[in-house]
Formats: C-alpha cells, structure tokens, sequence
C-alpha cells in the first residue's frame, strides 16, 4: 500500500500516523462535544483526559507489542527502535488507559459509565482510523490466500511480510468490524437501559469479533498462548468477554433494582 503518506526532505509523514492523528482529533471533538452538552464537562478538561489517553495508549501499545516477542525485542533492544512507528497493540492501549482515565474521572468526581460510554463512541472513531493505518503500513495482515479478497503489499517500506504475496486483509476486517460496531453503538444510544451498556457492548463485540479475525492474521511474531491455537490476542478476548459479561449483569441488575 502506501506506508509513507509523503516527504519534505528528510522529513516524512506515515500514513499511520497521520490516520491515528485524524482519528484521535474526531475523537476529541466527539468527547469535547457530548461531555459539554450532556454532562456539563468544559472542553478544556476534556484537553486533559485526551492527555492521559495519547500517552497511556502509546506506553500500553508499546509495551504490549515488545511483550509478544519478549526474546527478539529485549535479546536485542536494537530491535525495538525497527517498526517504531507502528509497533502496537490495541489491548496494551486498552488495559493501560482504562485504569488512567478511570482514576482521572474518581479524581474530578465525574461519573464513570457515562464517559465511558462516550469513549467507547470516540474509541471506536480512533481505532478504525488506527486500523485503516495498520493497512498503509502492511502491520497486522493476514495469512497468504488464493482468495478474491487477497491483498498483495509491495510498496518498499511496507512492514508486511512476505511481500508481493496475495495476504487476507485482516486489517480491514477490523475496520469492518469496528464501523460495525459503532453504527450499533449509535443505534444503541437511543435505547440505552443503563449507564455502560456502550462501553460494555464496544469491548465484547470487539473481543468476540478480534478472537475471530485472529484465525488470519499472518504475523506470526505476535505471540502464542498455546502455539498455533490460542494467540496472546484470543486469550486475552475471552478474559475481556468474561469480564464484560459479570459488568453488564451486575449494571443491568442495579438499573433494574433502583
């Protein structure tokens, strides 16, 4: 595809990170916007919690992405300075924001679900932006197929491998997925029972739609559970789904009990 969106002499702009950048904007003022109208929050704290977010998801991406390969990236740190610019993982991201903006909303007395409700609708902005990225750059594709779907990466900085060879898409299923679900979490919106029905909805659909697609995904260096039959991905999928599951109960419970 296209890995490099354009250069100004030594200077280039990824395609990655220019979507991720588009993405995280959009998701701003979806936030900045429906925290003001419907919970009376400033935009300006607003600028914060996008703050927390950015650098948590970078230092939870990274880190995660290191630790599905632990040998290659800490045997030779070097390694970890290649693909630096997309080397990451949504779930790192996920597990490492959650509990900063968690504790940033406990801190200014803001209540919980609904933000993280419209998180999940900013989320879900960001992650296909971020999704449609991994496509530019050739990260995160699929398994060679002889089907119509293939898709063949030959631009010279491409991180897909191998290169000029038909591979399934894997990151366009995940932008199929994620649009999908956010056309269900704008439907849902309307008829939402209770406070982190969205939140909750955006994370299980996710993890059951990733367990999924992980089937493939061809890059093998992600890492395995069980070596060619649970990815770190899938396991961490089911933990994920059990989670939302018990949260959804208990909140849907509670609504129904006041």
């Amino acid at each position: 595809m296209h890995p490099e969106l354009f250069s100004i002499g030594d200077f280039t702009v990824h395609t990655y990170g220019f979507l991720i950048m588009v993405g995280a904007m959009l998701g701003y003022f979806y936030m900045a916007h429906t925290a003001k109208k419907d919970l009376g929050i400033e935009p300006e704290r607003i600028e914060n919690l996008a703050l927390i977010v950015i650098v948590m998801a970078f230092l939870g991406g990274k880190v995660f992405f290191y630790l599905e390969d632990p040998a290659y990236y800490f045997g030779t740190p070097s390694n970890m300075l290649k693909g630096f610019r997309t080397g990451f993982t949504f779930y790192g991201s996920l597990l490492f924001v959650i509990p900063a903006v968690v504790w940033y909303f406990r801190k200014l007395k803001w209540p919980l679900w609904p933000m993280m409700d419209r998180i999940a609708i900013a989320g879900c902005i960001i992650h296909a932006s971020g999704r449609l990225g991994c496509f530019f750059a050739g990260c995160c594709h699929g398994v060679p197929t002889d089907s119509w779907v293939g898709v063949s990466f030959t631009a010279a900085a491409t991180q897909a491998d191998p290169v000029g060879v038909p591979l399934h898409p894997t990151q366009l299923y995940s932008v199929t997925l994620i649009l999908t679900i956010l056309v269900i979490l704008v439907q849902l919106k309307r008829h939402q029972r209770f406070e982190g029905q969205l939140f909750l909805t955006y994370v299980s659909l996710y993890a059951l739609g990733r367990g999924v697609i992980e089937i493939f995904r061809g890059d093998e260096r992600r890492g395995f559970i069980i070596d060619g039959w649970i990815s770190h991905s899938q396991f961490i999928s089911l933990v994920v789904i059990s989670g939302a599951a018990v949260l959804y109960w208990y909140l849907k419970k509670k609504k129904a009990t006041t």
